[in-house]
């Protein structure tokens, strides 16, 4: 057992600085290693191999002309940004949940030929969370100085924030701003988990001639050749090992659900800064579809950060209801169970260590 009682999530509301989130707009840790020459293609989908051709050399070109010393503060740059170059200034992946979209969008981030303070990595909620934390002519002015700007799961549900983004887009490819992305599924675009690419590029109307689509095929490899989710523990295991893991959290699930409420979910991060495994007892459905797309940012950002799960109740693939796996969100949650279960089977490891 530790000296100290296990922390709480409950227990903590914090607050994030405008500045922080720009300064947080990098690969997060899950990637931070992750290169194209860690990205292992499988060997009976080419897609993947030519996906990574594609992108070197993207983030080759965007080294050209470099001259930029990056001598920008970060509201405001040193003189105006050049016009952007003719031809595709982005690219777009294309590609179902768990096929390596990510790490490659994180590779590219890592290879293109910049510091990191002109680079720029987030998913689209934070992006937007951005725009309202800056307002939306300072956005664009503190990221027109940068050479790309990469967005995870650019969110197609809601018609104001696509529009909004769009805008956004337009006006930094306008300063010469790269642009790479991956997407999510429009509501009612059910098929197998992905989002056609002929609709993205519609989505986001006068910027689809900047973009070159790259399809990416494969299974999610978070199951390949791996075991079920394990089932859940009981909340006496799961607490004993809460008390037991230096920098474990220890949480009953509704309660944090409802704590959840009350905390942007732009600050999901920095509500498990520190945390080093999450323990949560009385695992159950999700109420409705407001706490259930709660949860999924909460699990996204526990992934990113490779926090372990562990968990007692009913097991992570019974949180949504049917209604909901069949809804317009449903890629949102069948990639929050991929994810929880993921961690889920890493948390096992200080479950059996006990």
């Amino acid at each position: 057992m530790t000296d100290a009682a296990p922390l709480s999530l409950c227990a903590r509301e914090p607050h994030v600085p405008a500045d922080r989130l720009v300064a947080e707009m990098v690969p997060p840790p899950r990637f931070d290693s992750v290169r194209f020459s860690t990205y292992i293609p499988d060997p009976n989908q080419p897609s993947q191999t030519e996906a990574v051709r594609v992108l070197e050399g993207f983030a080759a070109g965007l080294g050209q002309g470099a001259g930029d010393s990056g001598k920008r503060r970060l509201f405001g740059f040193a003189r105006a940004p050049k016009k952007a170059p003719a031809g595709p200034r982005g690219v777009y992946l294309d590609g179902g949940y768990g096929v390596g979209k990510t790490h490659l969008l994180a590779s590219l981030w890592h290879a293109t030929p910049a510091e990191p303070a002109l680079k720029a990595f987030g998913t689209f909620v934070e992006l937007t969370n951005l725009v309202g934390a800056l307002g939306f002519q300072q956005t664009v002015q503190t990221l027109s100085g940068h050479r790309l700007l990469c967005i995870d799961e650019f969110e197609l549900d809601d018609p104001g924030d696509t529009v909004l983004v769009s805008t956004l887009l337009g006006k930094l490819v306008d300063a010469g701003v790269a642009l790479a992305a991956t997407s999510n599924t429009l509501p009612g675009k059910l098929g197998e988990g992905r989002f056609a690419a002929a609709d993205f590029l519609r989505e986001i109307q006068g910027l689809s001639a900047h973009f070159r689509a790259l399809r990416i095929d494969g299974e999610d490899y978070r199951h390949r050749g791996l075991p079920e989710a394990p089932p859940p523990y009981s909340d006496e295991q799961v607490t004993k090992t809460a008390h037991a893991t230096e920098g474990a959290s220890l949480d009953a699930f509704s309660p944090l659900l409802e704590h959840l409420s009350r905390v942007h979910p732009s600050r999901y991060g920095a509500l498990t800064d520190g945390i080093k495994a999450v323990c949560l007892t009385g695992v159950r459905p999700v109420p409705d579809q407001s706490t259930a797309l709660r949860l999924v940012v909460l699990a996204d950002r526990l992934y990113d950060r490779e926090v372990p799960v562990l968990a007692s109740g009913v097991p992570f693939d019974q949180l949504f209801s049917d209604e909901m796996l069949n809804g317009g969100y449903r890629k949102k949650y069948f990639r929050a169970i991929s994810r929880l279960t993921a961690l889920a089977r890493d948390a096992g490891k200080l479950a059996n260590a006990r």
